[in-house]
């Protein structure tokens, strides 16, 4: 018995120090968005079961990072690491603290005794986490059993350029499921996004419950086909869906989790047919309409003439806030036809009441209600930059869509703005101009050189640039019917557009490419579907 013991015994002990092999560290330091400073040396600090996380400031935030980074390992490792708050040893552990630093700031020190982190704020740590991510070894990505992991030694020093770096998701054309949306917003946490932009009510379909206003899920979440092609056969298939409220906050904590800011967007006053066909009364004609089944722009829209419009609107929106922590609550303003307005007795009535010499300047009217409205609920009103082309005030926040000739003229006004335009943004454009074999796309060519090209702050003077908040890709769904081609249409451009975001200059595409090509790696450890146009060797 004693002969079998210690061989039993130390058998034993090292099964606890070492389930795996040695997995070896990533030979160079690819990071996207690209840090500020990176300075590899030689060695490498072995990770193990039995490293620490410490947690050394009293903030409780801090666990989501070490929840997320243990989330990568234990596949690997086999259980996670063991987390401790307050002191501990500086070797074989990795150090987490608050330091003084910008609020998304981080410092990365990882040399072989040990990692040192130091955040900002709990944003600075976690986007700390997510580039350690990216220095994981490959087997490690795809969850391989390991015994040591190697990360490499290196410093890095990094901040974001932008305060607003967004994604946003169209789910009125094609509804997508509350996994899909999570989904996306970790697509988005691994660019290190921190605003997610959810473009919730279309002509084609209202997604969000409003208790208030029951019809609009009942009636204006579904239509009569899913194909919203005009030119394509009525395929006959009724189609929608929609998320409840106790949805819709599930997706803001699953966000915020990971430090996004989720920025609901409700349609005003045009884009509004589903809206209508619940409630016709918010029409200019009373008619009953279906909610609209193919895409384009439609000349339907909210009376603005009728005062319960703007009940309608505000008891809408009294709901919207109580869901969506965000300052910014997005009232769309697009491609708003004025016709219905022009032959609306309540509307020209209204004109008349108000001093409007043209049906344009109802728009501005409205939104600047809405914006008084939002603002005694300590939110500011943001919208697509048709805002501006009929008044807006200097308080509300620009999105320049049609170019970035809207935002040049929002910011030199002294307006905020968020860059977004088609030129650069818009990932439902086709990837390349070669389209055969491509998903059928809106149209246009979008290559991933042309994201990385975008200078968001072009034709702005020093005092200028400073109202701009940042940079936002756009996702719309006209033909995006499910989430793996969401995710071609928005993978690997997304790379480009995170480092134009965090990094706008310092870029170079020629050194851009071989770190979107590391990147890559996680999209395939992930199973993400991605177009690979730019990437062949």
């Amino acid at each position: 018995m004693k002969a079998l013991f210690w061989p039993v015994c130390c058998a034993g002990l090292l099964s606890l120090c070492s389930c795996g092999p040695r997995v070896a560290r990533v030979e160079s330091v690819d990071i996207v968005p690209r840090p500020v400073t990176v300075e590899a040396s030689d060695g490498a600090f072995d990770l193990t079961r039995s490293t620490k996380i410490c947690l050394l400031s009293d903030d409780t935030m801090l666990l989501r990072s070490a929840d997320f980074f243990n989330g990568l390992l234990q596949p690997s490792l086999g259980r996670a690491l063991k987390v401790e708050t307050g002191a501990c040893a500086d070797s074989d552990a990795i150090r987490v603290e608050l330091g003084d630093l910008a609020p998304e700031a981080y410092e990365i020190s990882i040399r072989p005794e040990g990692v040192r982190i130091v955040g900002g704020s709990p944003a600075g740590v976690y986007y700390a986490f997510q580039t350690i991510r990216q220095l994981l070894p490959e087997p490690v990505l795809r969850g391989e059993k390991a015994g040591v992991v190697e990360l490499p030694v290196v410093e890095i020093a990094d901040q974001p350029y932008f305060a607003y770096r967004g994604g946003m998701l169209d789910v009125g054309r094609h509804f997508f499921s509350v996994d899909d949306v999570k989904e996306f917003i970790d697509i988005l946490a691994m660019h290190k996004i921190n605003r997610f932009h959810w473009h919730l009510t279309q002509d084609q379909g209202w997604r969000i419950e409003i208790k208030k206003y029951p019809e609009l899920t009942r009636v204006g979440a579904f239509r009569d086909r899913c194909d919203l092609d005009p030119a394509a056969p009525n395929d006959s298939v009724p189609y929608g869906g929609f998320y409840t409220q106790d949805e819709a906050r599930e997706i803001v904590r699953y966000a915020a989790d990971r430090f996004i800011t989720v920025i609901p967007e409700i349609e005003f006053p045009g884009h509004a047919v589903a809206a209508l066909a619940s409630y016709p009364w918010l029409s200019c004609t009373g008619e009953q309409y279906e909610v609209r089944q193919t895409w384009d722009i439609d000349d339907r829209v909210f009376c603005i003439g009728r005062d319960s419009t703007f009940r309608f609107i505000e008891g809408v929106l009294e709901e919207v806030v109580a869901l969506f922590p965000s300052t910014y609550i997005h009232i769309g303003g697009d491609e708003c036809p004025t016709d219905r307005w022009e032959q609306c007795p309540r509307c020209r009535e209204r004109m008349r009441a108000e001093g409007l010499t043209r049906p344009r300047q109802l728009q501005g009217y409205a939104t600047t209600r809405i914006e008084r409205f939002l603002s005694s609920h300590g939110r500011r009103l943001i919208g697509w930059d048709e805002i501006l082309d009929s008044g807006v005030s200097r308080t509300a926040v620009v999105m320049s869509w049609r170019g970035t000739e809207g935002g040049i003229r929002a910011a030199r006004q002294g307006n905020e703005v968020v860059m977004a335009p088609t030129t650069h943004c818009y990932f439902d454009y086709y990837q390349t101009a070669d389209t055969a074999g491509e998903p059928l796309a809106w149209g246009g060519c979008l290559p991933l050189e042309k994201v990385y090209a975008l200078s968001p702050c072009e034709g702005l003077d020093s005092v200028q640039r400073a109202s701009v908040l940042g940079v936002q890709a756009n996702l719309w769904t006209e033909y995006i019917p499910d989430f793996a081609q969401a995710q071609y249409m928005l993978l690997p451009r997304l790379g480009a557009l995170a480092e134009v975001g965090w990094s706008p200059g310092r870029k170079d595409y020629a050194e851009f490419l071989p770190r979107l090509k590391r990147l890559t790696r996680f999209y395939d450890a992930c199973g993400y579907v991605y177009a690979k146009h730019s990437l062949a060797d």
